[in-house]
């Protein structure tokens, strides 16, 4: 079987061959027709030794299941969240980890979804009852950012974006954000949720805005650079500081539900899953290249397999 394996330098991947995978008791063996690159992989494989698979988000066909009966059958169209790997033409992941794809979703836009979706959905859900409460969202133009704005808005929140550059304010309006700032020089720390992941002088930020018996949740440190905060700018507001990894979350709290509800949004039009790249997987090393540039939506790649008939359903 062909995959995508760290090089360990270069151009991070290249496509080798590798065991195929062989589903266990409750495990479902998918032959993969998409993926897409988070922002997490990337920072992974800059370090990682060769041989290392990625791969968390995928969409594809499911091909065979181990001896559970409460898998989905053969045939069915599937997409959902691995541990690693997935960036190949099969992935074996517990039935729990994947959900039916409807009818209307693309192979694109069902690999789109997974982690950032269920990052903005899960960390929504770290703070009680949204509704009518003011949430900020740092790095708003990113995958889970995307996501985070339309989900909190869907909850009756009262978002404000943060964008990194003046020309990304208007999609993130678009997204349904209240407000939308490029600086937080004038904001008041009034927000009863903050959703972190740029890390350095954003989170630091992050932690000065939030309003007394708030929260902020840092899930993310996409600047890769170190924080350092006023201790006197939190404690007396008697704030909550949590951080947040939706790999670790998904093996002790399956996403199967969480993925067919996000699915459910798409197919209604009240969730939009924004493509900013598409590639063939053979292409990844300029997929990933264009990851740097930091991107206003997703990045997907299809996978190509030969004798395979692949289609964009």
């Amino acid at each position: 079987m062909r995959a995508l394996v760290a090089t360990g330098g270069g151009d991070l991947v290249s496509l080798g061959e590798v065991k195929p995978p062989n589903p266990g008791h409750d495990h479902v063996l998918v032959d993969v027709r998409a993926v897409s690159i988070n922002r997490g992989e990337w920072r992974r494989l800059l370090d990682a030794t060769a041989g290392w698979r990625p791969g968390w988000d995928f969409a594809g066909v499911v091909v065979r299941t181990g001896r559970s009966r409460r898998t989905p059958a053969p045939g069915s169209r599937v997409f959902g969240v691995s541990l690693g790997g997935s960036w190949a033409e099969q992935v074996s992941v517990p039935a729990n980890q994947l959900t039916l794809l409807p009818d209307g979703i693309s192979w694109i836009q069902a690999a789109s979804l997974p982690v950032a979706g269920l990052t903005a959905l899960r960390v929504l859900r770290l703070r009680q009852e949204l509704d009518g409460r003011s949430v900020l969202v740092t790095g708003a133009a990113g995958g889970v950012g995307r996501f985070a704005v339309q989900l909190a808005r869907h909850a009756g929140a009262k978002v404000t974006a943060l964008v990194g550059r003046s020309e990304r304010a208007a999609g993130a309006e678009a997204l349904g954000a209240h407000e939308v700032r490029v600086g937080t020089h004038d904001l008041d720390p009034a927000f009863d949720l903050v959703l972190e992941s740029v890390g350095g002088d954003s989170l630091r930020e992050g932690i000065r805005l939030v309003a007394p018996g708030g929260t902020v949740v840092t899930f993310g440190n996409s600047s890769r650079a170190e924080t350092s905060f006023m201790v006197s700018d939190f404690y007396p507001k008697q704030a909550v500081l949590r951080g947040y990894f939706l790999l670790d979350d998904v093996v002790r709290y399956p996403p199967a539900d969480d993925l067919a509800y996000l699915a459910e949004l798409l197919v209604k039009g009240e969730l939009r899953a924004d493509i900013d790249f598409v590639a063939d997987w053979l292409d990844a090393p300029a997929a990933l290249r264009h990851l740097q540039s930091r991107p206003a939506g997703k990045i997907v790649l299809e996978v190509s397999s030969p004798g395979i008939r692949r289609d964009h359903g």
